[in-house]
């Protein structure tokens, strides 16, 4: 692992069953070929996110980065695999290692509403966590608050309020100040800017730019809309129902994108430019994470599948400098 990597995601695979109901063992007992129903929600997933990086994920809804994301916050646990920070496999941490490093990892959600306490005022919410570990003696509480609320962008004044009192972009704000008061290194921001207008999300980009610099932040940036992450990411990954398919430098990754995948997603970018564009969506849907096509799994929708593609995995290998693909495709072209 290279001196510069705060974070390895090693082999990573999470898969989701549901047991059988009363009915269904029954069923089962007498004869009928009845298996519980699985979800493989990531698959053997390998990444190494750098020191002070912003690493953009970016695939489809259902395509398992959320859940990824939950793994590497800690929320989830992994099926398979190791997440390993500053080099030490967080699962076999103990005492207070074990929350050191679940202090320093954290996540800010999607949906700031249901993620904040509605009976509790902003100043409790940000401040809940901080004393409860200690990290802030109780006589500096307010003033330690009300720094966070001003960094993020609210009137310090506003502490005493509860979160329906906020608007979506406010109340996004104060989902920051929750994560940072307890002094992280790493933050998963898990779809932190999907549900905001344009408007809105660029300021909060600009936030989290911001604070990037002042905190020296890493950030692994999940998000649907490859518009969003490529102003904010210096590498993204693409990820298709579990699978990284291709990585590399932000722009160089929007520029000459490799996967047919990526590039049926940089194609939909939205542009300023005043010709007239026809835009084409990627033809089908995407399967069942409960039964995933087998080799590629994005053959069924490729418009360059071909035999070798429905039966073997393809790995994700260098193809360029910093660019990392998985497509039989590069064979063919070598």
């Amino acid at each position: 692992m290279s001196f510069d990597t705060i974070l390895q995601i090693d082999g990573v695979s999470k898969r989701f069953s549901k047991d059988l109901d009363l009915a269904e063992r029954t069923a089962r007992k007498l004869g009928a070929k009845i298996a519980p129903a699985t979800v493989h929600a990531v698959d053997t997933v390998n990444l190494d996110i750098r020191r002070g990086e912003v690493l953009g994920l970016v695939g489809e809804s259902g395509c398992g980065k959320s859940t990824l994301g939950r793994m590497v916050a800690g929320l989830t646990t992994p099926s398979e695999g190791r997440i390993l920070y500053n080099g030490q496999d967080v699962s076999t941490l103990k005492g207070a290692a074990a929350r050191d490093a679940a202090l320093k990892i954290q996540m800010i959600f999607q949906d700031p509403m249901s993620s904040l306490n509605p009976r509790l005022q902003v100043r409790e919410i940000v401040g809940e966590a901080p004393r409860f570990h200690g990290i802030v003696q109780r006589n500096q509480m307010a003033s330690y608050v009300e720094d966070l609320l001003d960094q993020v962008g609210l009137d310090p004044s506003m502490g005493k309020r509860y979160p329906h009192q906020f608007s979506g972009g406010q109340r996004a704000r104060i989902g920051i100040a929750r994560a940072l008061a307890v002094r992280p290194h790493f933050l998963v921001c898990d779809e932190s800017v999907a549900a905001l207008d344009v408007s809105i999300q660029a300021q909060v980009l600009n936030l989290f730019v911001k604070l990037r610099q002042d905190f020296d932040l890493t950030y692994l940036f999940v998000s649907h809309d490859l518009g969003v992450v490529e102003h904010i990411s210096d590498r993204i990954a693409v990820m298709y129902l579990g699978r990284i398919v291709e990585l590399g430098e932000s722009e160089d990754l929007i520029a000459r994108p490799n996967h047919p995948y990526t590039q049926a997603l940089v194609s939909e970018i939205p542009t300023f430019e005043t010709g007239k564009k026809i835009y084409h969506a990627i033809e089908g849907e995407i399967p069942s994470p409960m039964n995933p096509p087998t080799g590629c799994h994005f053959h069924p929708r490729c418009p360059h599948a071909f035999d070798r593609c429905r039966v073997e995995v393809p790995a994700l290998k260098e193809v360029a400098p910093g660019r990392l693909s998985a497509c039989h495709l590069n064979d063919r072209a070598t």
